[in-house]
């Protein structure tokens, strides 16, 4: 398959990849690969479709990246107004800072705002101070200005659902341990089988479903008649952005060299992208169709991840001194 480059919403991996660039990390489709985010589909309170796994959000899958890439940093949150805001001005002095979730509909240098609620949002900040704030937004602003009141605003992120405290942000990014993109995928694949199997450990909003369960149900509401939010959900952000993750990861498997589980999320991938003209077109069966064709694909890329790390182990254990065969 041709991997896909291009503009995209990948804030939180295209923001990372800006903090800790020093760093040397890799592209952000491997960084989007290692938070987890492409393997899985979840229907939030049996309503909200996103094509990330059910219970991830982007808080543990940045979390994840930062350790899967072998770097440490400061996460901080909470507080009140003006001690974030000294916390961020002190922090930016420093060096680039990973600020988010925020409001992106709070973001004033965006067209069309304010809109609250418009969508959570990561972004980068190079300089603050009271009057003030200096920073690159990965959907297309390099170098935006914001007055510190309103940034703080943003910052504070009523409408993000996720997350335990507003005002979170990282910085002073330091490696720990040099490890090679392709290690890092490596170690990141029980996680994706783990977000595949459907993970139990984490809380999730009443009526949530994961998976192919959660797809079926999501093409039965469809074929009931969307609403005009989630329609526009969909055609904005979550086609789209479901789509390039799986193809990113793809791109990532075959890295790995692992053409089995490369073909099955290229596969997603096309078929997901596809979904964008019915979806636009109002379409609604052809769309509720395609849904039903995407989900048995999850459970199928599980068990070829999970076939895969057994074999990845036996070759190690073969390979070692002493190990017969």
């Amino acid at each position: 398959m041709l991997p896909y480059t291009g503009s995209g919403p990948y804030c939180y991996a295209n923001s990372l990849a800006m903090a800790a660039g020093d760093q040397l990390l890799p592209l952000p489709g491997v960084i989007e690969t290692l938070t987890g985010s492409p393997f899985g589909f979840q229907l939030i309170g049996g309503t909200m479709p996103l094509f990330d796994p059910y219970g991830w959000d982007p808080e543990r899958g940045l979390d994840a990246a930062i350790d899967l890439l072998g770097l440490r940093c400061s996460r901080t949150a909470g507080g009140s107004r003006s001690a974030a805001s000294t916390r961020l001005q002190r922090a930016a002095a420093r060096g680039p800072v990973l600020v988010g979730p925020v409001d992106m509909g709070l973001l004033l240098y965006r067209p069309g705002t304010p809109a609250p609620g418009f969508g959570d949002h990561y972004v980068v900040v190079l300089a603050a101070d009271d009057d003030i704030v200096l920073l690159h937004d990965p959907e297309g602003h390099p170098y935006a200005t914001l007055r510190t009141s309103a940034f703080l605003d943003a910052w504070r992120a009523d409408a993000v659902d996720y997350g335990e405290a507003p005002y979170v942000m990282r910085s002073e990014f330091v490696r720990e341990r040099e490890i090679a993109a392709r290690d890092a995928l490596w170690q990141a694949l029980p996680g994706a089988i783990a977000w595949l199997s459907g993970r139990t450990d984490l809380p999730v909003p009443a009526g949530t479903l994961g998976g192919a369960d959660g797809v079926g149900a999501f093409a039965d509401l469809v074929e009931h008649g969307l609403d005009q939010d989630t329609r526009d959900l969909l055609g904005s952000f979550a086609i789209r952005v479901g789509a390039r993750r799986l193809s990113d990861a793809s791109v990532c498997l075959e890295l790995l060299n692992l053409p089995g589980p490369a073909a099955i999320a290229g596969e997603l991938s096309r078929r997901l992208g596809a979904l964008q003209e019915p979806l636009v077109t109002q379409d609604d069966k052809v769309l509720a169709g395609g849904l039903r064709s995407i989900a048995p694909g999850y459970g199928r890329l599980r068990d070829a991840l999970r076939q895969a790390v057994v074999a990845g182990r036996h070759r190690m254990a073969s390979s070692r001194p002493g190990a017969l065969g």
